[in-house]
């Protein structure tokens, strides 16, 4: 009988890159494994089985080069490896080893080889149930069996991890190896980077000794349990279960405060420990996640960005060409006075702009722009602004201030005490406190710096009643457009209420995926900006206005902005229908294009960690909220409230005194600004 080890193992691992080639006492973790395993009486031949990327070129010639065979295959399709490994060597038996458990008792890999011959079976392993600590994993089978479930496993998770469709069918005969006492909480693995501190204390131990065995390693930890420590909070055999997305952004929030550069894309956001994270491509109103799985986005299509929806093949193209032919250089662009242009002949009441690439940097311009103008510093503030310093500032005499205003709980850390009063809330549609609010900062106040709506619509034209407010007391008038820009109308929100601001800027929809954000205003107002320093140096790439102008033609020739109100109308209908069939009570808010639904109920974050948990298992990015684009088709949204129902009946019998802790796989959602360690 030929008896081998088939150790898989690769360079490219998500968690850890580089685990297997990391050095610890002067030799790779590859080499300790396989010089530990060689010690085994019981195998003929080990085998490192990598995959064919060429990120692996170093592995195998470091394997090589200690005398081992090494044999590449699939990424993705380890099961198919193994297989292919086996037959090329003619395998009786297989011993499955894998590249993250350095500590491999080669006494076990005996014991195992044994059983197995005795017990006469398909498949054994000394993990299912596991009790021994995690890193001793050992898995043995006949190479008939290899071949049967290489011949019949289909699904991606089956083939990736080699052995589910062999212990999960019943066409095979398997047993167990077990140990007397259950250890299988004690983490021996190497797939973190605190894995990797563990597994160094312990080879410094005993070093020179590398051949120490692993009930020497469980009295070490007994006698020095500070050794163990830097990975005690690990949680065992999650990789198994955890999307590629999960593992990178595992790897992410030890690298990046907060694991990205946006709060709402946070997956805390959306579904804990479940939500893909990251994707490889998108278009239209689709996306892929880094495991190639097909999601339908319906929830916030890149926070608003896409209108017109991912990849649009003109704007892109558009894009490439400008990239062909140079995207920076020592002269300006001329695309941004053409934007310039098309911008002021949409907004017939202004007359000059200025360009930045972001809504939080164009924010920051109209105010700078506004206290330039008027000597004044101080700003009225209706609505969420961006993360800048005069923004944050609201919250720095009380961290509630800014809690009506989108999202609660802004920590302003960091932003200057002497910025205390300089911005003044205020609510919107209640007139009376911003004439108050006026009345005890006279002539202190640059502008009233406002959203023209977000989840309520003025009432008892409170619009024209700010502008008055605004002109009567030489106050400037900035309309923060950023989100609702081209929503429902071809330009400003403003347009549809017939009331012009002094200023309005725009953002998100203005590039359809590529950024740029823009100030339009008054020339009286704007000439200020050559009053004070508004200058940086990749407001002046290419890209940006290339991207806004084929944006702003493809919008005007498909009236882009009639469509996704339409069309979120007609979800807000559906979702207030499906609501009313199960008597559940839910409000809705926000712009038909910006719409969102919560449900009035002391569980109503658990119920949209629900929708979104189901909805993900359907295909579909989905959570209380949709941003409209073009490519939502009627198909689309009709198939989307299809598979909603039945998670409005999960949410009924929860409301009947179902439990919803039972349903949730993952924790609750996360509401708004949260630290995220």
């Amino acid at each position: 009988m030929h008896v081998i080890a088939i150790v898989q193992a690769r360079v490219g691992s998500t968690r850890l890159p580089g685990k297997v080639v990391k050095s610890v006492v002067g030799k790779s973790i590859i080499e300790l494994l396989l010089t530990r395993l060689s010690k085994s009486k019981k195998l003929n031949e080990i085998i490192v089985a990598t995959s064919k990327a060429t990120q692996n070129d170093e592995l195998q010639s470091l394997v090589e080069s200690l005398g081992f065979k090494c044999t590449r295959g699939s990424e993705d399709d380890v099961l198919s490896r193994y297989y292919e490994s086996a037959k090329l060597v003619g395998a009786d038996i297989i011993v499955r080893i894998t590249g993250d458990c350095p500590l491999v008792d080669s006494s076990l890999v005996d014991k195992a080889i044994q059983e197995y011959k005795k017990s006469n079976v398909d498949y054994l392993s000394n993990n299912n149930p596991a009790t021994f600590p995690d890193g001793l994993d050992i898995e043995v089978m006949s190479f008939f069996s290899l071949e049967k479930a290489n011949n019949k496993a289909i699904s991606k998770f089956d083939r990736e991890h080699v052995t589910p469709f062999i212990r999960n069918s019943s066409i095979f005969t398997k047993a167990v190896i077990s140990h007397s006492e259950n250890l299988s909480n004690k983490r021996w693995t190497l797939d973190e980077a605190e894995d990797l501190i563990v597994i160094t204390n312990i080879f410094e131990h005993f070093f020179p000794d590398i051949f120490f065995n692993w009930k020497q390693v469980l009295e070490l930890e007994k006698s020095q349990p500070e050794i163990f420590r830097a990975n005690k909070k690990i949680k065992n055999n999650e990789g198994a279960t955890m999307n590629t997305g999960q593992k990178l952004y595992k790897r992410a929030k030890k690298v990046i405060p907060g694991g990205n550069m946006l709060l709402s894309k946070r997956p805390e956001m959306f579904l804990p420990e479940k939500w893909p994270a990251y994707f490889s491509r998108s278009k239209g109103c689709k996306v892929w996640d880094l495991d190639g799985k097909e999601y339908i986005d319906m929830s916030i299509m890149s926070i608003g960005t896409n209108t017109l929806g991912y990849g649009h093949p003109e704007v892109d193209e558009a894009v490439a060409k400008t990239i062909r032919d140079g995207n920076m250089s020592t002269l300006n662009c001329p695309e941004e006075v053409y934007l310039a242009e098309k911008l002021v002949e949409l907004h017939p009441w202004a007359d000059m702009v200025r360009f930045a690439r972001t809504g939080g940097e164009i924010n920051s311009i109209a105010v700078r722009i506004a206290r330039a103008s008027t000597g004044r510093d101080k700003i009225a503030i209706c609505g969420y602004h961006g993360w800048h310093d005069w923004y944050l500032s609201t919250n720095l005499d009380s961290d509630k201030n800014l809690d009506g205003h989108l999202l609660p709980g802004l920590q302003p850390n960091g932003v200057p005490r002497g910025l205390i009063g300089t911005t003044l809330p205020f609510e919107y549609n209640n007139i009376e406190q911003l004439e108050q609010l006026i009345k005890d900062n006279r002539g202190e106040i640059a502008a009233i710096k406002m959203e023209v709506s977000r989840n309520n619509k003025p009432e008892g034209n409170y619009l024209q009643k700010v502008r008055n407010l605004a002109t009567e007391n030489n106050i400037i008038l900035i309309f923060d457009e950023c989100t609702s820009g081209f929503r429902e109308t071809f330009g400003g929100l403003h347009k549809k209420y017939k009331v012009d601001p002094d200023i309005a800027i725009f953002a998100k929809a203005l590039g359809n995926g590529y950024a740029i954000s823009a100030c339009i205003g008054r020339q009286k107002f704007m000439q200020a900006a050559q009053q004070t320093f508004i200058s940086s140096t990749f407001w002046t790439e290419r890209i940006g206005p290339t991207a806004a102008l084929k944006t702003l033609e493809i919008m005007g020739r498909e009236k882009s902005w009639d469509k996704i109100t339409k069309i979120g109308m007609d979800v807000s209908t559906q979702w207030q229908q499906l609501a009313d069939k199960y008597g559940l009570n839910i409000n809705i808010l926000g712009l038909p294009a910006l719409s969102s639904y919560t449900f009035n109920s002391p569980n109503m974050l658990a119920y949209k960690t629900l929708v979104t948990q189901e909805m993900l298992k359907k295909g579909y990015l989905a959570t209380n909220s949709l941003y409209t684009c073009i490519s939502h088709t009627k198909e689309l949204v009709d198939m989307y409230f299809l598979e909603l129902d039945s998670v409005f009946a999960l949410i009924k019998e929860c409301e009947d005194g179902r439990d919803i802790e039972s349903l949730l796989e993952v924790p609750v959602c996360h509401s708004g600004f949260q630290r995220l360690n």
